[in-house]
């Protein structure tokens, strides 16, 4: 509802629209505000041509760390999603308009009684393999048509911002916690940020993609940098294996969405050796897994102490172990006790 949005913001997106081209002056449109975010403000807008989806970027995120971030990213989002239409076509939302003015952008609406949240389904228990096992195969196109390009180096170099966006609040801010694990985050921190061969999505996160009849959807790419593809991978790991804390009943169907994305995704890789590439997956593994529990963003279904303890312990003890495996953790993880 419309009610729900500032009469400022509402002024702000409507002109916002009306110099995209994608309503007249004077016409009318509904907005209404969309859930699910803390990084962006995100308004599904009725037209009299049809709903679309327009995305402006918040400089201070919506979560209970002082966390600020530079709102540019949304001019790294939109070029993502525009590259990545053109590698697996279908599969992203397609960008309709650009506001350099509001730094807003227009993008077609996915209406939820099409397309299902990805994470809702694993809340629930539905555990399909094959929606892992396309994720998997979706970003290792993505990496491999990206990989090694030093125009695309040069044209996604948003070192700043992902430090800013990911390794700040999740690593460092996970080192301040765990001072026994500092020196390995760091190290890791360092790994990473200069480790610069492929075009990084950021936050492949459950709830980021959408489940549909012709096939998944990717979203949210505020976090896009050219950095290290095994980022991409781990992320969304990690997210597989902290399912099973949530809902333990369906942790043998976690652990076949993980198999089932780590086998399709390394089949896809091409551009580095396989091995060198999971090992740096499997370093950032835990230290992801510690990210989520001691980070600026935990994640908000792990809620008891004693879930909260479980997840930091193995992740401290595998994170000085430096496994090159992505078996090994997750091998390790599900004999853990629930």
């Amino acid at each position: 509802m419309e009610s729900l949005l500032s009469p400022e913001d509402a002024r702000e997106l409507k002109e916002a629209l009306s110099r995209m081209g994608l309503i007249a002056t004077g016409e009318r449109v509904a907005l209404t505000p969309l859930t699910g975010g803390v990084s962006s403000q995100i308004v599904r807008a009725s037209t009299p041509r049809g709903s679309l989806c327009i995305k402006r970027a918040l400089p201070k995120l919506k979560v209970a760390a002082d966390w600020h971030a530079p709102v540019e990213r949304n001019e790294a989002e939109v070029a993502w999603l525009k590259l990545a239409g053109s590698l697996i076509p279908g599969r992203v939302p397609q960008v309709l308009g650009e506001d350099g003015v509001s730094r807003a952008f227009a993008m077609s609406y996915l209406d939820a009684a099409r397309y299902a949240v990805w994470k809702d389904q694993l809340r629930d228990g539905v555990t399909l393999a094959s929606t892992a096992r396309a994720l998997g195969e979706h970003l290792a196109a993505i990496h491999r048509g990206t990989a090694r390009s030093a125009v695309l180096a040069a044209e996604f170099a948003n070192d700043a911002s992902f430090r800013t966006l990911r390794l700040e609040p999740y690593f460092v801010a996970a080192a301040q916690a765990n001072a026994e694990c500092a020196a390995a985050l760091h190290h890791l921190i360092d790994t990473t940020a200069r480790t610069r061969l492929a075009l990084v999505h950021g936050d492949v996160s459950p709830k980021n993609i959408l489940v549909g009849a012709e096939g998944l959807v990717i979203l949210d790419a505020e976090c896009a940098c050219y950095g290290d593809p095994a980022f991409d991978l781990a992320f969304c790991l990690t997210h597989l294996l902290l399912k099973c804390v949530w809902a333990p009943a369906a942790t043998e169907g976690f652990l076949a969405c993980f198999d089932a994305m780590k086998a399709a995704y390394l089949a896809g890789v091409d551009w580095e050796p396989r091995p060198g590439l999971e090992a740096r997956a499997a370093a950032l593994l835990p230290a992801l897994m510690l990210a989520r529990i001691d980070g600026k963003s935990p994640v908000e279904y792990i809620t008891l102490a004693s879930q909260r303890q479980r997840v930091r312990g193995f992740a401290r003890a595998w994170l000085l172990q430096a496994p090159v495996s992505l078996d090994t953790i997750r091998n390790a993880w599900s004999k853990e006790p629930a």
